[in-house]
Parts: C-alpha cells; structure tokens; sequence
C-alpha cells in the first residue's frame, strides 16, 4: 500500500481589521474579518518538516494589516483580489490563493461625524480564488433573517407512517439567508452590485406565495441572474426557523394565528442552486 500527501493550504485565519477613514471631520469604518489560504507545492513541509517555501501564516497577516494602510480596504471584493493576487506574484512557491472575507455593518448615528452603531448580525462576504493569471469572485451574504407573517404553504407532502405533521395553507415563513453568488467576470462595480442583489433577493422572498421554501429559494435565485447578467450562479443556504403556535385553549382562550413559539433547533435546512445554463465553468471558484 502505498502512502501519497493530498491536496494541501494553509494560511491565517480570522484577520479582524477595522480600518478607520480619518476624513478632516467626518470619519467612515471598515470592518472586516480576514482569512488567508496559500497554496502550492508545499509537500516537504508537510513530509519532511521542510518550512524553506512556506511563508509564515504570522507574515500573511501582516500583510493583511500593511496592505489595509498603504492601499485602503475599498470594497472586500477589490481587497480580496488584491492580497490574492500579490501572494501569487510575489511569493515564488505560492501558485494559488484563497482570500474569504467578512464584512460586519456600521451606521452612522445621525448628527454624529465619528460616532457609529453596528448594523446587527447580517454579514456581507466575499471568496476571492487567484491561480496564476486567473482570479473568481463569489460574494454573498450571510445571517439574512427575514419573516414573512403569512403568504406560505405547506402541504401536499409526502406522508408515511412516521409522519405527524399537519397540513397548513397559512404559515409564519422565516429563515437565516446565507446567499453567495458567482461572477462571470471582473470588471464589476461591487457595491451597487451587492446592494441590488440584496435588494432582490428581499422583493422575491416578500413577494413570492410561498408553496415551499425551495419555491422560494429558486424564485430568489431567479430573480437575480434575471436582472444581473454578469452573475453565474447563486446558491442559497435556509435554515427554517419554525413558528409554531401555541395552544392557548387551557387558558379558554383563541390563538388564530397570533402567538407562537419560536424553536431554535431541530429545523429544517433548504439548500438550492441556480445557475444559467451557459454559466461559464467555475474553476476553483467553490473549492
């Protein structure tokens, strides 16, 4: 039997950088969590302990930081491509990088030039995956939670002997959205990108009866490769959060459809894809 090393990476994870934008009276934030992945023939590291082509993960940090001051943040998509692609140019034994990036929201509070309040638990990312020349972005979202009171189904299921759960034609629908979405190209402006995307993710969830979340799910992804032709493919990842009304007739009183119990787990989990059919192919755009 014969023993071979697979495919390896390795990098800094979790970089939290908050950049502040020192304007002469108004100040903006920028914060981010920043993950570093290199990869390359790094198998004598890993065989004979060889570290003489590995660059420390401390230094890919560093990096991090010193890139942040000397060229901005700008959008996480522009940053990601930018740290890719010097540790692919620059380093000779990295022949490909992976840079994730978080970005966690702040709002001004109003009348307040240098004062901020963070946005909640909704977070914008971005996938940048350099080789050589080449460069794909995915950005995305994630921790989207969004409720629908009615306007959702559920029935005509499958049904077996295990099976206990009602029918109903009148639902609380909610989920935690985390979307991410593949370019075709790069010469994207992606703030307005993002914030469309996001904006027509929300209308199709609001206006869409729901028959099922994976109804949902694909009306979602369809509505954004409709309007956005530069996006490939979207996938969409939905924990059900359930709602679950409550029994209130010990208490001789009526609950049509007013109160609930929100459960937290076991949910259901609805994962889709939607793609066009001549999306160019992803490379390692996912991997």
């Amino acid at each position: 039997m014969g023993i071979v090393l697979g495919p390896t990476q390795y990098g800094k994870a979790e970089c939290r950088l908050v950049r502040i934008i020192r304007g002469a009276q108004r100040h903006e934030i920028r914060d981010l969590n920043v993950s570093t992945a290199l990869r390359g023939d790094f198998a004598a590291a890993h065989i004979s302990g060889d570290q003489s082509r590995v660059l420390p993960t401390d230094t890919q940090k560093n990096t991090v930081y010193a890139f942040s001051k000397v060229h901005g943040v700008g959008e996480p998509e522009e940053f990601g491509l930018l740290l890719g692609r010097h540790f692919v140019n620059s380093i000779e034994s990295v022949d490909g990088a992976r840079i994730t990036i978080e970005e966690f929201g702040w709002d001004r509070i109003d009348g307040h030039d240098h004062s901020f309040v963070h946005r909640g638990q909704e977070v914008r990312t971005a996938v940048v995956t350099v080789a050589g020349h080449d460069a794909w972005v995915v950005s995305g979202l994630a921790d989207l939670v969004v409720l629908k009171s009615t306007g959702s189904e559920f029935a005509g299921f499958l049904v077996d002997e295990y099976t206990t759960l009602p029918e109903t034609h009148d639902r609380v629908l909610a989920t935690a959205l985390t979307v991410q979405w593949r370019y075709s190209r790069l010469d994207v402006d992606w703030a307005p990108a993002y914030d469309d995307v996001r904006r027509l993710l929300l209308d199709a969830f609001a206006g869409t009866h729901s028959l099922a979340l994976q109804q949902t799910l694909y009306a979602m992804g369809s509505a954004v490769l409709a309007a956005r032709a530069e996006i490939a493919e979207i996938r969409l990842v939905a924990p059900n959060k359930h709602h679950f009304a409550v029994d209130l007739t010990p208490f001789g009183l009526d609950n049509p459809g007013e109160v609930f119990h929100a459960a937290d787990r076991p949910y259901g989990l609805i994962e889709a894809t939607v793609s066009r059919d001549d999306a160019p192919d992803p490379g390692p755009a996912w991997t």
